[in-house]
């Protein structure tokens, strides 16, 4: 509530008139976007994810038959207490009927638990940690964009193949990162590589030089980075300062978006290979939608937490018009009754253990020379299939499908 650049959109209600509906109170759904908007996580979510939200709001209010959309939002600070007070206070005081973006696994995984308690939604579209369809999985939280084991799919395979066969991992702390790392080397090691070792760091570290160094002195293929945002930048930065990759090893970034590929700038990040499920620049929808985003956004285009946001929260507001409540396993439910048609994903399908299937891609980051604009970033190197990038649905342990 401290940001002024938010703040005079935080009651913003966006709403076509019609009859009241005595399934949904007052024919109005509320829904919270919790975020970071002021952390490491602040570019690739934040003001971004509250925008994606509004836009969201604004074109289903043109099919929406009378019901209201309300956008509202607040800063987790990184911290799981502090999102669990806000969900809390939001479900309980302030009639709020749905919970979106969410990065930051840790506080991601607190909310789930505090949603299924009062039945409302959670739409985990900035959240990482495949945990949530697997052991933590709830009939009320649909997970829209990646996992860390779409992630790790992707990157174990892609670098494998690419002769990296043994493997050192620099993750988070906390549990994205140990999601990332534990789904990445289960994948290296189906590909016949081996994981030599692993050093932990805390969230918001600036200084890497030491734990760059264990993994310069473990002589593995590659450094794996099992984290994002602002460290991820800071210690792509410092192999390069420190000149840790030499000969034919390589480096994994487990999980970039482009907002951070811009920090580094295409010279420190050229040849990174990345995986996302969203490109600004993929096709015309995408490049029609990211346009209206930049308009709002200083010429800023959207990363893949804020195309998830705004389709996460489409989708759910025409569930609630379908199934005329607003209890969270209701909702999830109509979300899971029929393939999603998402202009920004393609088609979209909801799992019983509330996991959103499409398609995932493999991206090579631009040399400077072949990058003809700012943001004009990647090659597609790789198209994986829905049904091929994430993890089976009797592999996670949800007890929602035994």
């Amino acid at each position: 509530m401290r940001h002024p650049i938010l703040a005079a959109s935080m009651g913003v209600v966006l709403a076509a008139m019609g009859a009241a509906s005595a399934e949904v109170p007052n024919n109005t759904v509320k829904i919270g976007v919790l975020s970071d908007f002021s952390g490491p996580f602040s570019d690739q979510a934040g003001k971004g994810s509250f925008i994606a939200a509004q836009m969201a709001a604004e074109d289903f209010a043109k099919e929406s038959k009378g019901l209201k959309a309300e956008i509202i939002f607040a800063d987790h600070q990184n911290k799981p207490d502090v999102g669990s007070a806000i969900a809390r206070r939001w479900v309980d005081q302030e009639n709020v009927t749905a919970i979106v973006d969410l990065p930051n696994s840790g506080v991601a995984l607190a909310v789930n638990t505090i949603m299924k308690e009062k039945n409302r939604t959670m739409l985990a579209s900035g959240s990482a940690t495949s945990d949530l369809t697997g052991k933590f999985c709830q009939p009320t939280t649909v997970q829209w964009a990646l996992d860390t084991w779409a992630l790790g799919n992707a990157m174990g395979r892609a670098i494998t193949e690419r002769g990296g066969k043994s493997w050192y991992f620099v993750s988070f702390d906390y549990a994205l990162g140990k999601a990332l790392q534990r789904d990445t080397a289960e994948a290296v090691e189906k590909q016949g590589g081996k994981v030599l070792g692993s050093v932990s760091h805390p969230l918001g570290t600036s200084d890497f030089s030491s734990y760059l160094l264990q993994a310069q002195a473990s002589g593995a293929d590659v450094i794996a980075l099992g984290d994002t945002g602002a460290d991820a930048i800071n210690a792509i930065k410092q192999i390069s300062e420190f000149k840790i990759l030499s000969g034919d090893k390589k480096l994994a970034a487990l999980f970039m978006q482009i907002v951070d590929i811009d920090s580094l700038g295409l010279k420190a990040a050229q040849g990174l290979l990345l995986s996302e499920p969203f490109y600004w620049d993929l096709n015309d929808s995408t490049r029609a939608w990211s346009a209206r985003f930049a308009e709002r956004m200083n010429g800023r285009v959207p990363t893949i937490n804020h195309a998830a946001t705004y389709s996460a929260t489409i989708a759910y507001l025409r569930a609630v018009q379908a199934a005329q409540a607003i209890d969270g396993d209701k909702v999830v439910a109509q979300m899971q009754s029929a393939e999603i048609n998402d202009p920004l994903f393609g088609p979209v399908r909801v799992r019983k253990d509330g996991r959103a299937i499409h398609t995932m891609f493999v991206f090579e980051v631009k040399k400077p020379e072949e990058s003809r604009q700012r943001y004009d970033y990647y090659k597609l190197v790789r198209t994986i299939p829905a049904e091929e990038a994430f993890r089976p649905i009797d592999k996670g342990d949800c007890p929602l499908v035994h």
